[in-house]
Order: C-alpha cells, then structure tokens, then sequence
C-alpha cells in the first residue's frame, strides 16, 4: 500500500510513449496525503471493531471499503509496472469507495464518513490523473497537454456529483483541492494552461463546498 511504501507517480519509461514530468500528474510531495488518509482509515477500523463492532448503521459501508483496500493492497506492486492495469484498479478502488461512502452513517461523522471521505476524495482526482496518464503514455487520440485538461475537468465534474449526492464530507472537497493545488505547483511555470485549470476547479469544488455547509446548516 502506499502508506507503506514510498510512491510518487508511474514510472515515466512504464509506457509506450514516456512520461517525463506530464502536465496531469501532481506535484511529488501530493502523494504523501497518503499516509493520513491510513492513519485515519485504520483509527476508524479501530473505533469500529471496540466501539461499532454489530452496529446495523455502520454494516453497510464495510463491505465495499474493504473490497476497495483489498484492491489498493494489490495497486502499488501493479502500478510500478503497468500503469494501463493500475489504471483499471484504481477506478475499482474509487467505485467501491464511494459505494462505502454512501453508505457511511451520518454520525458520528469523524469516526467513520470523514475517513472515508479523506481517501474518496483523493482517488477521485488520483483515478482521472492515472487515465490521462495512460492517454498520454499510450498515445491515445490526445497528446499529454489536452489529456491533463481533459483530467481536470472530468475530476471537478466527479467531485461535484459527488457532493451533490452525499452530505457532510468537506475532507473529500480538501482532497481532491489537495491535489488540484499540487497541479498548479506543478505546472505554473511550465504549462501555464493547466495550473490555471486547476486552481480554477480548485475554487469551484471550494464553492460547492460552502454551499454543502450552508445547505446543510439550513437544513438543521
């Protein structure tokens, strides 16, 4: 897994056509958001097996969590070779931890939605970089600037369908501007068009941030 080994992007010689310094792949230092979204993955297992352990409200969400931990425990050897696979396991990892974030109980939000939130919210960025990635690495249809474009906007889209459909995770909103923020550190002196992008999608999913928090105060 990657809180347990050190991983900051493919391989740029793992494709076809290689990838040095793409214009969709984050900032390094993004990939430590890592080792907090398993701290607090595994304090929540922790909080729920002594304090949920046949909690009716906590049951439906671990199924699809663990089913997308187990896929992520397979990801790292896999991506080190064949980002195309990675590709499609982290779209699996990302569909099965939404299916749990669905699913998570409302309260007490930070022992287990927030969590959950934390790693949805980076595996939707992180999914949309990997398929530009491989886009750009196999030559397909676009080269690597309109793929990191293409990223961005599909990532901003997902995230906002998401905060749309599930209340109360603002720490998918801080992930996935994590990594927005890590494109623009990336990108600003050299692709000017992309960091611009992505500070720009930065500010809408901060946006649809606020409006979630105020909706939901309304609503108490």
């Amino acid at each position: 897994m990657p809180f347990f080994t050190s991983f900051s992007g493919y391989d740029p010689d793992a494709f076809p056509v290689p990838q040095n310094d793409p214009p969709a792949q984050p900032a390094g230092y993004a990939f430590s958001i890592w080792g907090p979204i398993y701290l607090v993955l595994i304090l929540s297992t922790g909080w729920g097996a002594f304090r949920h352990p046949d909690d009716p409200d906590w049951a439906p969400a671990r199924v699809p969590l663990l089913i997308s931990l187990l896929i992520g425990a397979a990801w790292l050897p896999i991506a080190a070779v064949n980002p195309l696979v990675a590709t499609v396991l982290i779209w699996m990892m990302l569909i099965a931890g939404l299916v749990a974030l669905a699913r998570t109980p409302a309260t007490p939000r930070l022992a287990f939605r927030a969590p959950v939130a934390l790693y949805c919210g980076w595996l939707a960025a992180a999914s949309w970089v990997s398929v530009a990635l491989t886009g750009a690495g196999y030559d397909l249809v676009f080269g690597p600037y309109l793929w990191a474009l293409i990223a961005i906007v599909a990532a901003t889209a997902t995230a906002l369908a998401v905060l749309a459909r599930i209340p109360d995770i603002p720490e998918f909103s801080a992930a996935v501007i994590w990594a927005f923020v890590a494109l623009v550190v990336a990108n600003w002196s050299v692709s000017p068009g992309v960091a611009a992008l992505a500070a720009a999608s930065a500010l809408v999913v901060l946006a649809m941030q606020i409006i979630r928090i105020r909706d939901s105060r309304q609503s108490v």
